[in-house]
């Protein structure tokens, strides 16, 4: 597909703004550094090069770019789908965000590569696609990079984009650039989108072969040892536990006034921030809001004896959200109290643990809409309804019902990650024929 003026002209003019903002990217990323060290490293990797250390990698890798943790998470089971189906396949894995390569390291195997997605400019992207030729590509969810698309069709890489949603609030961003996003979505080979309404909205952005094929998300399964021990610390508690997960900048301050506010015996607050970078901002905060507080590190396998006495337990760890939710009565939607979107909820159906939601839920608008059906969620106008209704559910019988159905609507919805593998593995080249075995007899 042969670039239309519009679109060249468009793509020199963000490409001559990334060449400008580059130094600045790439402080923001050292100062991030500062809190998470992986940020410091393998810095040629984010302009396309490479470490000299790295040598010269063999082509036939899948590449597979999750820009962050719920992605790589959710990758996870597209991989497993993917090697069922195409044993000894090598992998290149890439990511945005020190969480997600973190995350991504536990998923590599023998002949499997790590990097950094490089930074959108052309020329990262040509180093990029001439030093690890990949024969084809997957992006999940939402990331379409104008650069990065036109470096893969000028390589004759084909890209899918799995797993793919878009909301209407992320679509009418998109129009406002069409000039630079429509040529860029129209670029991926095959689109496998999550519900209808992101396929129909993928489709007016631009994007061609658009397939429903359900989310990854249901597919992902929480490790039945983290799920144990939750279960267990909740026994020892014998006390509701309400679980704040994935909180985000700025829903803290209501949710700790909202808690305050509460009459009679409170239930434990397990706070989760969203990002690792927060813990000890949102630990401030409850120490500011004149709450005792326990720390997830302070202990190893269990909680010390008097960690059922305190207010708030922060889970400032990473990778044992299963765990939270195990240990959780209830859990309120992060993300989701403040114009943000909301987070994945899938994972707390998974485990069984019941939700309440606030109004905001547009990046998983679907599965927010199913799980009320379900009846495996509540939706709340406010963090201070939400508060309560989460207090009053921890300690209600009803609450084993709302878990069983929480359990039900999530089995229900799996199966994505085979459909997904199987629309890849349709775009790889074939595998080479056996060599006959030796002795065998002629064909005849």
């Amino acid at each position: 597909m042969a670039p239309s003026l519009r679109e060249t002209l468009a793509r020199a003019a963000y490409s001559t703004l990334l060449r400008l903002v580059t130094p600045l990217y790439l402080a923001r990323l050292w100062w991030r550094g500062r809190h998470e060290p992986a940020y410091r490293l393998a810095w040629r990797e984010r302009l396309g090069g490479m470490d000299s250390a790295s040598g010269e990698p063999p082509s036939g890798r899948l590449w597979l770019h999750a820009v962050s943790l719920g992605e790589t998470r959710a990758a996870a089971a597209l991989i497993d789908a993917l090697r069922r189906r195409r044993p000894g396949l090598r992998l290149l894995l890439t990511h945005g965000t020190a969480t997600g390569r973190e995350a991504g390291a536990a998923l590599l195997r023998e002949g499997d590569a790590q990097v950094w997605l490089p930074y959108d400019t052309p020329g990262a992207v040509r180093r990029f696609m001439r030093h690890h030729r990949p024969v084809a590509g997957v992006i999940m969810e939402t990331e379409v990079w104008p650069n990065l698309l036109h470096g893969a069709a000028e390589a004759g890489v084909p890209l899918v984009l799995a797993n793919a949603r878009l909301s209407e609030r992320s679509q009418a961003k998109g129009e406002r650039l069409g000039a630079l996003m429509r040529p860029a979505a129209a670029r991926f080979t095959r689109v496998l989108a999550q519900t209808e309404d992101d396929a129909r909205r993928l489709r007016g952005a631009g994007a061609g072969h658009v397939q429903v094929v359900g989310n990854l998300k249901f597919d992902v399964t929480p490790a039945p040892h983290q799920l144990a021990r939750g279960r267990q610390w909740r026994q020892a508690l014998a006390r509701p536990v309400v679980l704040a997960a994935s909180t985000r900048e700025g829903e803290e301050p209501p949710l700790l006034q909202a808690w305050q506010a509460l009459r009679g015996p409170r239930p434990l607050l397990l706070l989760v921030p969203r990002h690792p970078q927060r813990f000890d901002e949102v630990g401030a905060l409850v120490a500011a809001a004149g709450l005792r507080g326990l720390r997830r590190s302070a202990w190893t396998d269990a909680p010390p004896a008097d960690a059922a006495a305190v207010d708030v337990w922060l889970g400032d760890s990473l990778g044992e959200m299963p765990l939270y939710y195990a240990l959780a009565d209830v859990a309120l939607l992060g993300g989701s109290f403040a114009p943000l979107g909301g987070q994945n909820l899938i994972e707390a159906a998974a485990c069984g643990c019941p939700l309440v939601m606030g109004p905001h839920t547009f990046n998983f608008a679907q599965a927010a809409d199913d799980a009320l059906a379900a009846g495996a969620a509540q939706r709340v106008v406010d963090i201070d309804e939400g508060v309560r209704g989460a207090a009053e559910l921890a300690g209600d019988p009803a609450r084993e019902r709302v878990s069983r159905q929480a359990l039900d609507f999530a089995a229900r919805h799996r199966g994505a990650a085979e459909r997904m593998a199987e629309a890849i593995v349709a775009l790889l080249p074939p595998l080479p024929p056996s060599p006959a075995p030796i002795g065998g007899s002629a064909p005849g």
